[in-house]
């Protein structure tokens, strides 16, 4: 059997590592594994296909800016080629994650993929592959995308437009586009998403939850002494925030409002900022730099006392659970799957936007001490999201849908 997956990157990022993780599992499994991306890699070999170049990515982009025509106009010649290369291949199954990010051409793609008739699995890691523009709408508590996308709040953002707002056509299209395949499976990171999935016109198609895995032979706990000895914090109560960008969305202004209420005794520590933000922040919270260093990030979660993910729109909430595999508990949002990680006494559920909520649930495990909870958080990811249980359940999938020729149930 082989498996050819596609993404905007490869080995970076989030979804990036979820690819060659699955790679990984695919080898392990003997089964032929190429990866297809169109921005960056971290892994080169002839397994490992690029999509366009940086001229198509510019172009791609400007037309995006022009004419809010994400993935429909821009990397057309990029894409046919990139189909013959799929040609030659000749993969039993097809496996795509993000679509967006100024890479691929989907109208060319998706016929392509409706002449073939091959078993196509699509993981959403985000909301972009049902609605008319952005990739998330919880923050800005937009529902057009259910019955139709106009009008769009977010124009401006992700993937952004400067003039025009073509949510509409661009709905319609990617609906007649997405719904054209008689072989393809869903699969999302949370019940969450899969519920979203269940209200869009997605729904014909069947849904699988499959939770982003943990390397837990990393993510464990370890000495946090040298994080607290470089950043000078002693015995101050550590809570700690993560994220790849911060943004509104990701929570960093509640870490702002939260820092004015916490004890003295308490010190924020944000990872994943930039310069700016960094000289903006409080005295009270020391804010880093993102780290590509994983060992160095598992250190600064074990150094801390509790993690808060403040977020309003995620689609799982990895560093959530890196935090508890981390021996680390956890308050997050009830407006996210982060309460899908965050249970059997391994933190707090809060009610979403209540900064007194989550400082009520700080003092708890203040009171209570880190190690009351330590054990309970290791094991709710070793039982739960250990990358190797988790990417497992996508080789069952490949395996069933290639025996079945993709008709999953």
């Amino acid at each position: 059997m082989k498996v050819l997956q596609i993404n905007s990157v490869c080995g970076f990022g989030s979804t990036g590592r979820i690819v060659t993780d699955i790679a990984s599992k695919l080898r392990e499994n003997n089964i032929e594994s190429y990866i297809a991306y169109g921005r960056q890699t971290l892994i080169d070999n002839d397994n490992i296909l690029k999509i366009g170049n940086k001229l198509d990515y510019y172009i791609h982009g400007g037309l995006t800016r022009l004419f809010d025509t994400h993935a429909l106009l821009g990397s057309r010649t990029a894409t046919k080629r990139f189909i013959e290369q799929i040609k030659s291949i000749d993969p039993d199954i097809i496996h795509i994650h993000n679509l967006h990010g100024y890479y691929i051409n989907i109208i060319i793609l998706f016929n392509y993929l409706k002449q073939t008739g091959k078993p196509v699995v699509w993981t959403l890691h985000d909301c972009w592959s049902f609605t008319g523009h952005c990739a998330y709408f919880s923050y800005v508590k937009c529902d057009k995308w259910i019955e139709g996308c106009h009008k769009c709040p977010q124009r401006t953002s992700y993937p952004a437009s400067t003039f025009w707002d073509n949510s509409k056509r661009n709905y319609n299209i990617k609906k007649d586009l997405f719904t054209s395949l008689e072989n393809m499976t869903i699969v999302t990171p949370s019940q969450w998403l899969a519920d979203l999935v269940g209200k869009s016109f997605l729904s014909k198609y069947p849904v699988k939850v499959i939770h982003n895995g943990i390397d837990t032979d990393i993510f464990k706990p370890v000495d946090g002494k040298p994080v607290r000895e470089k950043l000078k914090i002693g015995n101050k109560f550590i809570i700690l925030g993560v994220a790849s960008i911060w943004s509104k969305r990701k929570g960093l202004d509640y870490f702002i409002e939260l820092s004015k209420i916490i004890d003295d005794d308490s010190i924020i520590v944000l990872v994943g900022l930039d310069e700016k933000q960094i000289e903006n922040l409080p005295l009270n919270i020391i804010g880093l730099k993102r780290t590509s260093n994983i060992l160095e990030l598992v250190q600064i979660y074990s150094a801390a006392d509790v993690f808060v993910n403040p977020s309003v729109e995620e689609t799982f909430g990895l560093v959530t659970a890196e935090a508890l595999a981390c021996g680390i508990p956890a308050i997050v949002f009830d407006s996210t799957p982060g309460s899908e990680i965050v249970i059997d006494d391994c933190g707090f559920v809060a009610e979403p936007g209540n900064i007194y909520d989550i400082k009520k649930f700080i003092d708890i495990i203040k009171r209570n001490g880190k190690g009351y909870y330590s054990e309970k958080c290791v094991r709710r990811v070793r039982n739960k999201f250990s990358k190797a249980d988790r990417f497992d359940e996508y080789i069952e999938l490949f395996r069933y849908l290639d025996k079945y020729r993709g008709k999953f149930c």
